[in-house]
């Protein structure tokens, strides 16, 4: 009895086994609506046999290699060289006003001894205790650190902690400093909001907004009374935990902020931290700011870095996630796709403003700052640059075709 129990056993598998591993399936399938064209160019000489890949492949948009770039990055001269004991870390974009460039960024002193430390007097991060400062230069390479440009609030306010990772946004004869805030005690669980200043001028002074102009979802259950970040009971939104790296973009008569959100019970998954990026809308720079109700609008990503192009939002996605290192593209702002998967990209990028966004997808890449971690006390600003990539040829060989 018991050997012919094993028989059907196994004779169930062997079926199971077999549907599921036969995958050539025509009628899910139509690979007739694709050219001679499309298989030559993706190797695929058999079509009766697909696999899951070369479906895929079929299915990508025709975006050819103008998205795509290679990147290095290189020591600026200056003020924003590597200073010992000074942190000078996440550079704003760069502005060029009356001939000069203008960069905001943290800056801090001092060493970082973590949530083990005295987290009352202590740093527990490189970019706590920070102020914005901001620096000129002639030519984008000597910079010259001018001064204090917004400072942390006064005892109990709510960026008392720390004001940093700043962008900038030039509009209507106006700037405007959007950045994080943290109010103390800077614990595991404290809550990341956004700031924002302005000026009629980039050397200041700044007014401050008397409250944040963004904070995270509220949606979220801590378990328990510990300092722990992952101990939940309810995970809430995608930001229910800070909000990071704003960046406001004037876009379609309205003004987008775009900003990295962490969630309480941040979990690792297939493509790392659980990591994505939202946007919030309004019809003043000053906001106020409504989250769309689309968020996430990415599934991956770190420090924000988008530019418009061709009636839309480019968006340079890195670090985290499943869909990391790559340059992403949307239409509306919201609606992302894929448009090249890149390496290197440099972190906490600056892009430079000034560049002609309309010359070709990435031109605005061409060059600008980013930092770079000397240790995990102190930081510095460097510059970057990239170029695009259109063949790829051994040495001495002819990268001309016919």
């Amino acid at each position: 009895m018991k050997s012919i129990i094993r028989f059907l056993l196994l004779g169930l598998v062997l079926v199971h086994w077999g549907c599921t591993c036969d995958t050539h399936n025509p009628g899910k399938f139509d690979a007739s609506i694709y050219s001679e064209q499309d298989f030559d160019q993706l190797g695929i000489t058999n079509k009766e046999y697909l696999s899951a890949a070369s479906k895929r492949a079929l299915q990508w948009e025709d975006v050819g290699n103008e998205w795509f770039i290679e990147f290095e990055v290189f020591d600026l001269k200056g003020d924003l060289a590597y200073e010992e004991g000074i942190v000078r870390r996440d550079p704003s974009s760069v502005l060029k006003i009356n001939g000069n460039y203008f960069v905001w960024y943290s800056r801090s002193t001092g060493p970082t001894q973590g949530f083990a430390g005295d987290i009352e007097n202590e740093k527990v991060f490189p970019w706590d205790r920070c102020d914005i400062w901001y620096a000129t230069s002639e030519d984008g390479l000597t910079w010259k650190e001018e001064k204090l440009a917004v400072p942390r609030g006064p005892k109990g306010a709510y960026d008392d902690r720390s004001v940093f990772t700043v962008e900038v946004m030039e509009w209507d004869g106006m700037y405007y400093l959007v950045y994080q805030t943290v109010k103390s005690p800077y614990n595991v669980r404290v809550k990341n909001q956004v700031g924002l200043a302005w000026s009629d001028s980039p050397y200041g002074p700044w007014t401050k907004s008397e409250k944040p102009i963004l904070s995270p979802a509220d949606n979220g259950i801590w378990k328990g009374d510990d300092d722990n970040r992952f101990n939940v009971e309810k995970k809430g939104d995608f930001d229910s935990h800070k909000l990071h790296d704003p960046c406001i973009i004037p876009y379609k008569g309205k003004f987008y902020l775009y900003y990295k959100g962490e969630q309480m019970g941040e979990e690792i998954t297939f493509g790392g931290r659980q990591i994505r990026h939202g946007v919030a809308i309004a019809d003043n720079p000053n906001g106020p700011y409504v989250k769309s109700p689309f968020n996430p609008i990415s599934n991956s990503g770190h420090e924000i870095c988008v530019w418009p192009y061709n009636g839309g939002i480019a968006s340079l996605i890195t670090t985290d996630g499943p869909e990391k290192n790559t340059i992403q593209w949307s239409p509306d702002g919201i609606n992302f796709s894929i448009k090249s998967v890149i390496k290197g990209a440099p972190h906490a990028i600056g892009l430079n403003r000034s560049a002609d966004i309309d010359a070709e997808p990435t031109e605005i890449l061409r060059w600008g700052l980013t930092h770079k971690y000397m240790n995990n006390d102190y930081q510095y600003i460097r510059g970057f640059r990239s170029w695009r990539v259109t063949t790829h040829v051994a040495i001495g060989e002819n990268s001309k075709s016919e």
